[in-house]
């Protein structure tokens, strides 16, 4: 039994700019940091005692006689993908300390962290920049879904980092080196609200795409915060000028297409500002999910006080990004299913 443990993120700045339509004409980077939330996939093979081949668990119960059966569509073409055939029975279940569908990348961290478990169910190790280009594989050029190249990286590589994207594809992961005691300043400064709302992320972010051509001008300004916020963090000055590039981000970010946001965001973006949160913005592509607000220590109550009927969740940064942490080997499975070959086509840069 193998299972695998991925982070789920918050970007700040610079989302719009890791679409492959953008990047490859532009260039791009982001700002964001994986946290302790995660998404546990475990997978082994399934003993050839049932009615059934696959068994996948995630918010189906799915007991399928063949792969192409399977109706969660990273499962299923991943397992593609990585190689696998009906030879042999496989049993895949997810569970995520966070919604899905709700702007946290929970998507790309299924993805990395399925992709990892079945490699390392096959005997492999698979190091965390060939982790990432597979998932962006995966979900770009063979799932054909309208995401960008930032959350894959990210679930992958783990920790607070500047993440680069540059136009023959290429993407450079490089932790921000911020001042650890300015690093903790900043996560005690920061609050997540869950809005109690989810939407099916590529709807949103195909509308993004088909726009991007006319948005030049705001995602340049939106990729020219990562450097600023990076600048400000590795300074000496106050951090809450932090919280004042969200909340020009978040205005920039409202007008890349209409669904991004909508009144019930607005009132509620309103009504944190109201109460004493500097900026902030909605994650992921927008309608509907995770929000989170840059709030002095001091205003953080007053902020809680002035949305009672909304979740807040505690939180932390973390660094290690997507890891195997079971690991139990079956004498039984049989080489050519162990052998570990690579899958699929070779991996290659987004785009």
């Amino acid at each position: 039994m193998i299972i695998s443990k991925t982070p789920y993120r918050i970007s700040f700045f610079g989302g719009g700019t890791d679409y492959p339509a953008w990047y490859r004409k532009e260039e791009g980077a982001v700002l964001s940091t994986t946290i302790d939330k995660y998404c546990h996939i475990t997978c082994r093979h399934l003993p050839p005692f049932f009615n059934h081949k696959h068994h996948v668990v995630w918010s189906h119960n799915e007991t399928v006689s063949s792969i192409s059966e399977i109706l969660h569509p990273a499962v299923r073409e991943g397992l593609r993908y990585m190689g696998f055939d009906d030879s042999v029975g496989l049993e895949i279940s997810h569970q995520g300390d966070l919604p899905a569908r709700t702007g946290i990348g929970s998507s790309s961290a299924f993805t990395v962290g399925l992709i990892l478990a079945l490699s390392a169910l096959r005997g492999r190790t698979m190091d965390k920049r060939e982790l990432a280009l597979r998932a962006i594989e995966l979900e770009q050029d063979v799932i054909k879904e309208s995401v960008g190249s930032q959350d894959q990286a990210a679930a992958a590589f783990g920790g607070f980092n500047h993440i680069r994207f540059s136009k023959d594809g290429v993407f450079a992961v490089d932790p921000t080196d911020v001042p650890q005691h300015r690093v903790e300043q900043l996560e005690s400064r920061l609050m997540l609200l869950f809005t109690g709302t989810s939407r099916l992320s590529t709807d949103v972010a195909s509308l993004i795409v088909q726009n991007l051509k006319n948005r030049t001008a705001t995602l340049r300004r939106m990729r020219d915060l990562v450097d600023r916020a990076v600048a400000l963090l590795k300074g000496k000055t106050s951090l809450d000028e932090f919280g004042e590039l969200l909340h020009e981000g978040w205005q920039l970010k409202r007008n890349l297409a209409g669904p991004v946001t909508n009144p019930t965001i607005d009132a509620v973006y309103q009504t944190a500002r109201e109460a004493g949160a500097l900026g902030g913005k909605l994650l992921g592509a927008g309608a509907a999910g995770f929000m989170v607000f840059y709030v002095p220590p001091d205003r953080q109550d007053p902020v809680r006080q002035a949305l009672p009927n909304y979740l807040w969740v505690p939180f932390a940064f973390e660094s290690d990004g997507a890891k195997i942490i079971h690991n139990s080997s079956f004498p039984e499975i049989p080489p050519e299913v162990a052998a570990p070959e690579a899958a699929g086509a070779a991996v290659r840069a987004a785009g």
